[in-house]
């Protein structure tokens, strides 16, 4: 990325973490679309753009390491969504902003990154489509950590409860903007 198209370096996380229930217990971010791992799509797209890629994952390590800088996984075994995911990535980053990213969301492309970190300063940003907060679309100040170790503490596990908790900058998007969707169900991937 050109330095006029980003203000200043960022980590990225790809949100890998879950159990994949509606994919059948399979771990989406290996699921293969158009004969690739979903992962490698994004990976492909974000690589370029910085020195700090990290991926969430509680499983398949070793399939994921080639994607990543570093793995983080959540605390508990319980699978607590993916606010733990944020939390683990906000704990080791190494730059001032986190962009996040769910891991089956393939058709991510630059253009929609550069438009999320393009509105990044102070507060987070996060994609919204139709009114709806798309809240694994987003960019967080890697600030707002102890703010976010409090609510985890509290019992939170909602990223977009705890993001528009701190007034977030919309990045609005057509409502069928297929950046944006996530195949996360078998019949999905076609």
């Amino acid at each position: 990325m050109p330095a006029s198209a980003t203000p200043q370096a960022f980590s990225v996380v790809l949100l890998a973490g879950g159990r994949g229930q509606r994919m059948g217990g399979q771990d989406k971010g290996l699921v293969l679309w158009r004969a690739r791992p979903m992962i490698a799509w994004l990976h492909q797209v974000v690589r370029p753009l910085t020195d700090d890629l990290i991926i969430s994952c509680n499983r398949n390590q070793q399939a994921y390491a080639p994607y990543a800088d570093r793995l983080v996984g959540d605390e508990s075994a319980d699978y607590p969504g993916p606010l733990a995911g944020i939390r683990a990535a906000l704990q080791v980053a190494r730059h001032p902003l986190l962009l996040v990213l769910p891991c089956d969301a393939p058709r991510v492309d630059r253009a929609l990154v550069e438009r999320l970190l393009a509105l990044a300063e102070d507060r987070p940003v996060m994609a919204q489509r139709a009114g709806y907060w798309e809240p694994l679309f987003a960019v967080i100040p890697r600030r707002l950590l102890p703010s976010l170790e409090q609510a985890w503490q509290a019992g939170e596990r909602s990223t977009q409860r705890w993001l528009r908790a701190h007034d977030p900058v919309a990045l609005r998007c057509a409502s069928e903007d297929p950046r944006l969707s996530n195949l996360n169900s078998p019949d999905l991937l076609g």
